[in-house]
């Protein structure tokens, strides 16, 4: 028997049908088929909408709203995909709904003075890169080429080049949203400037962006590449990230540490970037000192990059993400490799299991520049420089999905909780990359998450992407939720 919610989502498709012929495609078609294939992880591919819809304008997007929220019955649940690179299962795909699949909204267009360029929501940072590197120009954005430009911006963003200019979600000049209503809004410092800052953070919880403008700026090449290390270098690779965490942090330098194992051993990988053309740039001495095994160090522009760190995931496997943010003390990473290093006995004979440790900077420079600008809830930290930790896992079977989660929960749990002993963890969680059990949001703290929800209200008073687009990390409801008496 069907049940009532899939009956509905059904009248909801064959709806949309009538409404946008052929942007609606269904189980076993070849334009479902490719949308679902095309999901960074298998968790994401395996969910199956009852249709899939495939907007190419925001017009297309609001008679979508439309046909949700214009029948007098309750509005059929749906959800929304960019990239569809979240690790996260259904937060971008909906098992009884629909998807709306953005990457059709695909144009960009660069502003006559080049300084900034208008994205549609269903470009990669791969293709905008592609397009901007002829002209000598780039963005604040993502690192790999596959990864959706809506899902990086609406949670922070973290880019090669945010210790010059802030997180990515701080440069954008202008967003297109469409509300549950169906209408179309623009969104910047003279236009609805409180839901500005509360999509700079604040993720799907109030319409559906269908394009933004990102601020450009000139950018000949830049130096980056990748450098692989033996284990034996830890005590190396501990005291190099702390001093260069916790240090004057050169804005032009990016760095990412990695401690992986997965079948092959254990490795130490650093990502190093450099925004300027500088065949070894002063600044990474110390980790060029580490012995390598290997090294693919180059001038480069974003395309070749971000295509190289594609090439570096695994994509189309079970993967999954969690995080914790650290003081990056030579205490507190060595504590939190540790904390790792020793986990490995919980998952080491999971096949296929990739278990990576990545370490990621966060310096004042990123998260200070525009921190009253957006709802991240940063700006008093008082100067102190912060460390992004993401635990990153990649692994072949459905069986081991709870084994997985379980031990990264362990992993999560034990960093907190030596980290915290040490008075070096911070309450601040990524949204990007947090596991669905984390809750980014209410990290940002209570004032901010009054404030977003006050927008909410503003922007969306039915709730609609709250209750009926269950994907992704939301706003707490009501006031009781927040910790307040009514």
């Amino acid at each position: 028997m069907t049940s009532p919610a899939i009956a509905a989502n059904m009248t909801c498709c064959h709806a949309l049908s009538s409404l946008l012929e052929g942007m609606v495609s269904y189980p076993a078609s070849t334009a479902y088929e490719a949308s679902l294939a095309s999901y960074f992880t298998l968790q994401q591919a395996g969910i199956h909408p009852e249709c899939i819809v495939s907007p190419n304008t925001a017009h297309d997007v609001s008679r979508i709203m439309q046909v949700v929220t214009g029948d007098s019955q309750a509005p059929c649940a749906f959800a929304v995909r960019s990239g569809g690179h979240s690790t996260n299962p259904g937060a971008s795909n909906i098992q009884e709904g629909f998807t709306i699949d953005l990457r059709g909204l695909a144009g960009i267009e660069l502003n006559p003075d080049r300084s900034s360029v208008t994205v549609g929501s269903g470009n990669t940072w791969g293709s905008l890169y592609s397009y901007l590197d002829p002209w000598s120009l780039s963005v604040v954005g993502g690192r790999s080429y596959s990864v959706g430009v809506g899902g990086v911006i609406t949670g922070g963003g973290i880019s090669y080049f945010s210790p010059r200019y802030g997180w990515a979600c701080d440069t954008v000049a202008n967003f297109e949203v469409v509300l549950a209503n169906g209408s179309i809004i623009n969104v910047n410092q003279q236009q609805n400037t409180d839901l500005l800052w509360a999509l700079r953070g604040g993720t799907n919880n109030f319409g559906i962006i269908t394009s933004m403008e990102l601020l450009s700026f000139p950018q000949e090449g830049l130096w980056g590449g990748t450098s692989f290390h033996a284990p034996s270098t830890k005590d190396q690779e501990i005291d190099a990230l702390s001093r260069f965490s916790s240090g004057p942090y050169d804005e032009y330098a990016s760095l990412i540490g990695t401690f992986r194992y997965d079948k092959t051993g254990s490795s130490i990988i650093n990502s190093m970037e450099y925004t300027r053309v500088d065949e070894r740039p002063q600044v990474f001495q110390e980790f060029f000192q580490i012995p390598a095994l290997n090294k693919t160090f180059g001038i480069a522009n974003m395309t070749s990059l971000s295509s190289g760190t594609e090439a570096m995931q695994s994509i189309g496997e079970r993967a999954s993400y969690a995080t914790v943010t650290i003081h990056p003390t030579a205490e507190a990473i060595n504590t939190t490799v540790r904390a790792w290093n020793e986990s490995l006995a919980m998952i080491q004979d999971v096949t296929g299991i990739a278990w990576a440790l990545v370490l990621e900077p966060l310096p004042p420079s990123i998260y200070l520049r525009h921190a009253k600008e957006n709802a991240l809830g940063l700006e008093d930290r008082q100067n102190k420089p912060l460390m992004v930790v993401l635990l990153s896992v990649t692994w072949s079977d459905v069986g081991d999905d709870n084994r997985v989660t379980l031990a990264m929960k362990s992993l999560i749990s034990r960093i907190e909780r030596d980290v915290g002993d040490l008075d070096a963890l911070d309450p601040y969680l990524y949204l990007n990359y947090a596991a669905a059990w984390q809750d980014p949001i209410r990290s940002y703290g209570q004032s901010n998450l009054a404030k977003l929800a006050e927008i909410r209200k503003a922007y969306d008073p039915g709730n609609l992407f709250t209750d009926y687009v269950p994907g992704g990390f939301k706003i707490p409801r009501i006031p009781e939720d927040l910790g307040f008496r009514m």
